[in-house]
């Protein structure tokens, strides 16, 4: 099954994090990935920083369920140096974004849709973020596209 990943860092050596995080999600999947995008440099969202992000999308082929994959994109970040992975919200319910070592996403599960608490699949802001958009474009098959009009439209000014 296609599942597409965002990978963002803004803190240290951004391009060695991303190339670190592939290397550690390639031994957490036993599989190495099967496309990766051009890596874009980025202003953060959500926040104020004077530090960019450097961001990509990467698809890998894998047979296994979706928490599981999840289970591990939170060890890679763990393990990357991460130290906050669950949501945080101010006292008016806003969402607290901050700079971070390494930030994985997961964008699209094939063309399953999920929407539990602990996990929303396709990724439900992904269409809002060029940062993702951009290069998830260079790497995003023609079946996804198909699949998720809503978020690719068909209109060949979008993105």
């Amino acid at each position: 099954m296609e599942v597409y990943f965002s990978l963002g860092s803004n803190l240290g050596d951004r391009e060695s994090n991303i190339h670190k995080a592939l290397e550690l999600m390639d031994g957490a999947f036993g599989v190495h990935y099967d496309a990766l995008s051009s890596l874009l440099e980025t202003e953060p969202w959500g926040f104020d920083s004077d530090d960019l992000f450097l961001n990509c999308a990467v698809r890998y082929i894998l047979d296994l369920p979706c928490q599981e994959i999840l289970s591990k994109c939170k060890m890679v970040e763990i393990m990357m140096g991460r130290s906050v992975h669950c949501p945080e919200f101010s006292s008016d319910g806003e969402r607290i974004y901050r700079s971070r070592i390494m930030d994985i996403d997961i964008l699209f599960y094939g063309e399953h849709r999920i929407d539990t608490d602990s996990l929303k699949v396709p990724h439900p802001l992904m269409g809002q973020r060029d940062f993702v958009m951009v290069p998830l474009g260079e790497i995003v098959s023609d079946r996804i596209r198909k699949a998720f009009p809503d978020i690719f439209p068909t209109d060949s000014t979008a993105v």
